[in-house]
């Protein structure tokens, strides 16, 4: 410790649920220490944080957002602790708070769906106000997630009348021509994040019964040519493995009262060599038209375990040293 150490106490009341703001097994105050390099001690009703004068302060303001949602009657969990430290290392805490105030709907066993950092919600007003949108980043972000639950918020506002989800059958590491089923069997193991987020709001039966009735659609890219979608919400996953002429067909298939969501991760292309991707192209091409709106994630907003974000920041460190 050094001249500058300093010693931060917090005392609790008796409307903080304590066990909810220190997480189990201390879990949420072991992420902050190592987040901001202090020692937290907890006894009893008293929080003692230790560290480095700008450290601790920023660890005392975590805490502090944390208490305001659990009194609020917020259930916070691991990557809400993630998001204010992140909040706060960029001086936007303020910001953290008022993300909560909305919910976008409830899943099936009626706990809120809301944005998890500033990158979600930045991405969910774009949706709003814009008919053609593009989630560029990492994985982990939540983009798909985030776009299968506007969708189904859309739909059951009565805003559109079905549900579109497809993705470009590229393999990735696998072969599908060893996959047993026609294309779109041989795609559906591919789209398991959008069948876990479907099944998470409406559960698997009343997906399937959307599905049988055409209300939700999930097909491979290809089944897309030739069609105009109209009244529908459609997302296209995985768009960095589409084509030019993929991503120029499908952005054409727009019809009216209708919206298109298209997500992809430029770091992980599984193109023939030599192959630019759609995606990539599509970013230099559609940039300057208005009714368009592109909602770029970091590393820092990956909602997944805390060292994911740190994987995915050594391999862009890396990437960029090879590109030298």
């Amino acid at each position: 410790m050094t001249d500058k150490t300093m010693t931060i106490e917090i005392t609790l009341s008796e409307n903080d649920d304590v066990r909810l703001l220190l997480g189990a097994h201390d879990k949420n105050i072991k992420i902050i220490e190592d987040s901001t390099g202090t020692v937290i001690h907890t006894r009893g009703e008293l929080i003692q944080i230790v560290g480095e004068a700008d450290a601790a302060e920023k660890a005392q303001s975590v805490i502090r957002a944390l208490q305001e949602l659990i009194k609020r009657g917020i259930n916070i969990s691991t990557p809400d602790v993630i998001t204010a430290l992140n909040m706060v290392n960029k001086g936007s805490l303020d910001y953290f708070k008022d993300m909560y105030e909305e919910e976008i709907i409830k899943d099936r066993n009626g706990k809120p769906i809301r944005a998890k950092n500033a990158g979600q919600k930045k991405y969910i007003e774009a949706v709003r106000k814009h008919d053609v949108v593009f989630g560029v980043g990492p994985a982990g972000t939540g983009k798909t997630f985030l776009a299968v639950v506007m969708a189904i918020a859309a739909l059951k506002k009565g805003q559109v009348q079905k549900i579109i989800l497809t993705r470009p059958a590229v393999e990735a590491g696998e072969n599908l021509g060893f996959l047993p089923g026609d294309l779109k069997e041989k795609v559906d193991p591919y789209l398991r994040p959008v069948y876990d987020a479907l099944y998470q709001i409406f559960g698997m039966d009343h997906t399937n019964r959307l599905m049988e009735r055409g209300v939700i659609e999930i097909a491979p890219l290809a089944y897309m040519r030739g069609r105009t979608l109209e009244d529908a919400f459609v997302i296209l996953d995985e768009a960095q493995n589409t084509t030019i002429a993929q991503m120029k067909m499908f952005l054409t298939r727009l019809g009216f009262n209708s919206k298109m969501i298209v997500n992809g991760d430029t770091s992980q292309i599984d193109l023939p060599k030599g192959t630019l991707s759609g995606l990539i192209h599509a970013e230099r091409t559609l940039q300057e038209i208005p009714k368009i709106a592109f909602a770029n994630f970091e590393a820092g907003d990956v909602v997944r375990h805390p060292v994911v974000a740190e994987i995915i920041r050594a391999y862009e460190e890396a990437d960029l040293k090879d590109k030298r």
